[in-house]
């Protein structure tokens, strides 16, 4: 291990980043040290962590290269392993931009739900091709205490289990994650939103992250539930043949979803980075006990 490992922070609608430079894949990040460092008291603290690779450079993303040059190997803040992140990817995108591996205008990400592709735009927002919802057959549940709601059940490459609700309120504290049921449907967990509504395509959420806790705002989740707005409102694009855009509120920020005809499924918001520095790898052997 070096001696010491290069970092950013940065954040997408206050879903927050640790940021790894990695273009080789030479350090080395156990689950372990991937929670060290998000650890928001004993390290830099976040959300998640993006480790930032050259696609040719990583076995997961070796097959991706000539379509795009950088991989997006995320990590939850626990140090597992997700398959997709929609604020990551806009703050990865910004990252490569400040670094100057990016210019203003269209760019491809690698990520281990496909290539994706971002366009960064002149007045600062970032827009990203989320790909096409997938929405798996059979009724879930989730619940909070004593009450449980029926919830649509959402993929945006990483699951999704999306609830309308009175009261965003009702959603508890999330601390822990919220039960779910037939406990088939989301072998591996799942992301769970809670949602009401604010007017005419415009909602508000809270979500659960697997492997997170509540956070700020998930991007991967606002899809999801712009998504299932869509259907609710008996506006699916792929029924009427008319792009649909949904305003959607997060404790974070405010993202917006444009789901079209043919199934793609853009998101526009914001991504800053906030801070570089670097940490030493004893603090980071320490860290890990």
């Amino acid at each position: 291990m070096s001696t010491r490992i290069a970092f950013l922070k940065g954040h997408g609608t206050e879903n927050d980043f640790v940021i790894v430079p990695d273009p080789e894949n030479a350090v080395d990040l156990p689950p372990a040290a991937v929670a060290a460092l998000c650890d928001r008291r004993a390290g830099i603290g976040g959300d998640g962590l993006l480790h930032v690779v050259r696609s040719a450079a990583h076995s997961e993303a070796r097959s991706m290269a000539d379509r795009a040059e950088w991989f997006m190997d995320y990590r939850n803040g626990d140090g597992s392993i997700a398959e997709m992140c929609g604020n990551g990817v806009r703050v990865f995108a910004r990252y490569l931009q400040r670094a100057g591996h990016a210019a203003e205008g269209d760019l491809a990400v690698a990520t281990r739900a496909g290539v994706k592709t971002v366009h960064i735009a002149k007045d600062g927002d970032i827009t990203v091709g989320m790909g096409r919802a997938l929405l798996p057959e059979g009724d879930v549940t989730v619940s909070v205490g004593e009450r449980d709601w029926p919830a649509r059940n959402v993929s945006m490459g990483n699951p999704h289990a999306v609830a309308f609700v009175d009261d965003l309120a009702d959603a508890g504290t999330l601390f822990t994650p919220p039960p779910f049921s037939p406990p088939s449907a989301y072998p591996d967990g799942v992301n769970v939103e809670f949602v009401v509504d604010r007017g005419p395509r415009h909602v508000a959420m809270r979500v659960h992250e697997r492997g997170a806790g509540e956070t700020r705002s998930c991007g991967t989740g606002a899809c999801a539930v712009a998504v299932a707005a869509a259907r609710r409102d008996g506006v699916d694009p792929r029924v009427t043949g008319l792009p649909v855009t949904y305003t959607v509120d997060l404790p974070g920020g405010t993202l917006v979803i444009t789901e079209r005809p043919d199934g793609e499924i853009e998101m526009t918001g914001p991504a800053v980075i906030v801070a570089e520095g670097a940490v030493g790898a004893e603090w980071l052997e320490s860290a890990l006990g």
